[in-house]
């Protein structure tokens, strides 16, 4: 993302073309410019009343959040997982071993350990908000694993046609923030599981681009900035910056370029997330709306000149005359300039190289 660069670049532009036009002599002043009685530019432009909104286009990339390993609890042999790219929710099956399913509960805390009668803990308590979720009832949700949470247990254990020994160990459930998609397997159906081992590799289950700005820069992208992200088949989907990363790192996939500057990572959600229905870590370019100016008058960047005192200007044409007027420029965006004087008004026609 270029976003410095904006104002350089079209300042460069504003060089070349005041270079490329002849100043004439100046033979008279008047309160709304320098006069000139030839030297008439090759085409105009109007001057224009209205909002200017600065956007910046960065390239992206389609994925999804949370890139993590599930670790096989159990040795023995992988009797089913989950198929890649399918979405595993609350109570879903992720894998089996030796027969006996592990299954996703939501959660941050590990399954580190059997939890049983007598057993307390924030995993517990973790546990029992899952099992309330599932319609399971009778206990108290807290952090004391009672009878009555055991008797829920057998009763989940029993729906799921498991054993009913009214216990949960590490083989039998794995934790994870939410609902969860299946990236890829780390084996296939017959091979052996060990404590450890990696058995599937998953994301969450919601779309989302990543892009990469440069340090420089991250200080202008906000949470909560809306943006417009073009997805490979050129359909536009809304969304926001959910995050902009708090460390810096270099950036060495520049390829060619040379570009190996630090840059944050900025994760933006879609909001409309079943529109970007491409394949995983496909291309994308986001446009980030940065600041609006409000009723301004603006004119094209090319209409801009170097003026010989020092400053820019722009060339009004009335009545078949041309005179340069002195103009202060803001905001630059989308080819044209935020020009702020009182001696222009909307309407007015300003000299442009015919391009």
């Amino acid at each position: 993302m270029k976003r410095g660069t904006v104002l350089v670049a079209a300042l460069a532009l504003v060089a070349v073309v005041g270079g490329s036009t002849a100043f004439a002599a100046l033979d008279s002043s008047d309160g709304g410019g320098t006069s000139r009685d030839a030297g008439l530019p090759p085409d105009t432009a109007a001057v224009e009343r209205g909002d200017l909104s600065e956007s910046v286009q960065a390239d992206g990339t389609l994925g999804f959040t949370g890139k993590r390993k599930i670790n096989a609890a159990a040795a023995g042999t992988l009797t089913w997982t989950a198929k890649t790219g399918s979405v595993v929710e609350r109570n879903g099956r992720l894998y089996a071993v030796d027969g006996g399913s592990v299954r996703l509960m939501y959660g941050s805390q590990p399954m580190y350990r059997t939890l049983k009668e007598g057993v307390e803990g924030e995993d517990v308590r973790q546990l029992e908000k899952n099992l309330a979720a599932l319609g399971y009832t009778g206990f108290t949700v807290d952090d004391e694993f009672t009878g009555l949470t055991a008797d829920a247990v057998r009763s989940w254990q029993e729906a799921n046609g498991e054993e009913e020994t009214g216990s949960v160990a590490p083989e039998h459930i794995a934790f994870a923030s939410g609902a969860v998609r299946v990236e890829s397997t780390a084996g296939a159906v017959g091979d052996m599981a060990a404590p450890g081992r990696p058995v599937l590799t998953t994301t969450g289950s919601e779309r989302v681009v990543t892009m990469k700005v440069d340090v420089a820069e991250s200080g202008s992208v906000k949470k909560g900035d809306k943006v417009t992200v073009t997805l490979p088949d050129d359909t536009s989907v809304p969304g926001q910056v959910r995050a902009v990363g708090t460390s810096a790192r270099k950036d060495k996939d520049g390829g060619d370029s040379g570009d190996d500057a630090a840059k944050v990572e900025v994760t933006v959600s879609l909001d409309e997330p079943g529109k970007a229905d491409a394949l995983d870590q496909a291309p994308v370019t986001v446009e980030l709306k940065g600041q609006t100016r409000k009723d301004v008058l603006t004119v094209p960047v090319e209409a801009l000149l170097a003026m010989p005192g020092g400053g820019f200007g722009v060339q009004v044409v009335e009545r078949g005359k041309a005179r340069d007027v002195q103009v202060e420029p803001g905001l630059f965006a989308r080819g044209r300039v935020e020009v702020g004087d009182g001696r222009l008004r909307a309407g007015m026609k300003v000299g442009v190289p015919k391009l």
